[in-house]
């Protein structure tokens, strides 16, 4: 959809944006609700807010659209068991979903008459049950006789009304139902997406509630830049401030690809999430897609360079008084030692027990939770897997002992190096030393050894610990054996495990954690 924005400060002609999903950012107070009153003011007959805490908390008398004859079937039934005067917008919309469900049933009723076997119509409850028992897996919605009481039955076989599910269960419930009730072709502006939401569902959540409106403009007002940078394929307007006397916003629109302006860190240090810094600057990179999945209590900041990682984790550390967040780094191996990872594990910043970030799809309980999931014999497809692994590390073996040499022998140069040398001359002499002290032969042998003792042990985990090799996965010939396209086929479907939030995923989560040894 082509949005007109609202009108920004010193900026004369009218700023168009064409697209389906927008964010909009900014500390408390600086204009992000009036920003989006604006845009209801701008498209009075598409615009339509939806926001949790209102839904809950305070009675309105527009919203969610009732008809009379829906009101006074059920309304006194609705205000005899909640003893409200009026009914919030969580209430309308359960007399609208049950006069709807009652509709549909009567009429099913009437048609199977006509057609023996007809299936059953699928309903907004139909749709809200499906989604609302995938973010709460351990309770289910029951449906009761008459007007269709829902209830929620916890894991211990208790049931309870819909009147007494906690707020967040009655949000989930809300947020999908006034969605999945707006009108065709909808500009739904979303107030607090966050809102009561645990940081291991929001996302997921969110995602689910898009894909059952493709039609609808989703805008999301927040400060939750976690919440911004897993809203993919989406545009961000980051609002600094609002002018009410001149009705104008001080605004810019932020680049797609994840990086934003140190200073909009600060301002929205709000959140009080703990902050991993993670290496790239690539949004589509495997760093800055996984990690975010692996610690959703985590705002995850890609710094660039390894260097960069450390370097900002140690100074965030240090003023850990001033602003009170936990924060810590993760940097590829590198062929880093065990000493340079101990050191860098005491500065809390961890090195995964791989070669490399792609490495990580390759360990042993990652491929047999994805080949149990695509049916496919866990067993035969790891053992194929670890097969080519090998078969691979034999073929380059000579050039990975020559690597992790001579990263071995640039580390003992740097650590050789006198710094308190002031002369030429001395520095000549020191450099003519240096030889006799750091002895190449005796390195490359040891690394010969280490790495061929692994290849004849048939020691998988170990070779992913020390195989340098960009295109391990898709030589590998592991998207082959379990029937997927390709690598991001592959990666996509990692991901959408981690996204449900169940068993798998924990698996995925344990097993990366624990390579990282977090």
């Amino acid at each position: 959809m082509e949005l007109r924005l609202p009108q920004k400060q010193d900026v004369a002609n009218p700023i168009l944006l064409n697209t389906k999903t927008l964010v909009v950012i900014g500390a408390n107070g600086a204009g992000k609700s009036s920003f989006g009153k604006e845009l209801m003011r701008t498209y009075p007959d598409q615009a339509e807010k939806i926001s949790g805490m209102r839904a809950l908390f305070i009675q309105t008398e527009n919203d969610i659209p009732l008809q009379e004859d829906q009101v006074s079937r059920v309304q006194k039934m609705i205000m005899e068991r909640m003893f409200v005067p009026r009914l919030s917008e969580y209430e309308k919309l359960m007399v609208h979903l049950q006069a709807e469900e009652f509709d549909a049933a009567v009429d099913y009723k009437e048609n199977s008459k006509q057609l023996p076997g007809l299936p059953p119509p699928l309903t907004k409850i139909d749709r809200i049950q499906q989604l609302w028992e995938k973010v709460f897996p351990h309770n289910k919605l029951l449906r009761k006789s008459r007007f269709i009481e829902l209830a929620s039955a916890n894991r211990n076989g208790e049931a309870y009304g819909a009147s007494k599910m906690s707020d967040g269960e009655k949000i989930v419930f809300y947020l999908i139902g006034a969605v999945l009730c707006t009108r065709p072709n909808a500009l739904l502006i979303i107030e607090g997406p966050d809102l009561l939401l645990h940081d291991s569902i929001k996302n997921m959540l969110w995602n689910d509630i898009e894909e059952l409106r493709p039609d609808c403009t989703f805008v999301y007002l927040t400060h939750d830049i976690d919440f911004v940078v897993n809203r993919q394929h989406s545009t961000c307007v980051w609002v600094h401030s609002y002018n009410a006397e001149e009705d104008t916003w001080d605004y810019e629109i932020l680049e797609g690809d994840g990086k934003f302006p140190e200073e909009l860190y600060i301002e929205i240090l709000g959140s009080r999430k703990p902050i991993l810094f993670i290496e790239g600057t690539d949004f589509n990179s495997i760093d800055n897609r996984l990690y975010p999945m692996i610690f959703p209590d985590y705002l995850v900041k890609p710094m660039g360079g390894c260097q960069k990682v450390i370097e900002t984790t140690k100074a965030f550390r240090q003023l850990k008084d001033f602003h009170t967040l936990d924060s810590k780094g993760i940097v590829d191996r590198d062929r880093r030692t065990k000493g340079e990872i101990r050191y860098l594990r005491d500065q809390h910043i961890y090195v995964p027990d791989v070669a490399e970030v792609e490495n990580l799809l390759l360990l042993e309980p990652i491929i047999r939770t994805v080949a149990n999931r695509l049916m496919k014999d866990p067993e035969i497809v790891f053992t194929q897997v670890k097969e080519n692994v090998i078969r691979l590390f034999c073929k380059d073996l000579e050039a990975q002992i020559i690597l992790h040499a001579r990263h071995r022998v640039r580390k003992k140069l740097e650590k050789a190096v006198n710094r308190k040398i002031t002369t030429i001359e001395e520095l000549s002499e020191h450099v003519r030393g240096l030889q006799n002290n750091i002895h190449v032969d005796t390195i490359y042998r040891e690394l010969s050894e280490e790495f061929s003792r692994y290849i004849a042990s048939r020691d998988y985990k170990s070779i992913l610990r020390i195989y340098n090799h960009k295109g391990i996965l898709p030589q590998s010939r592991l998207c082959n054996i379990i029937g997927v396209s390709n690598k991001e086929s592959y990666f996509s479907l990692i991901l959408s495990i981690l996204k449900e939030n169940k068993e798998d995923a924990e698996v995925i989560r344990n097993t990366i954690k624990g390579s990282l040894g977090m």
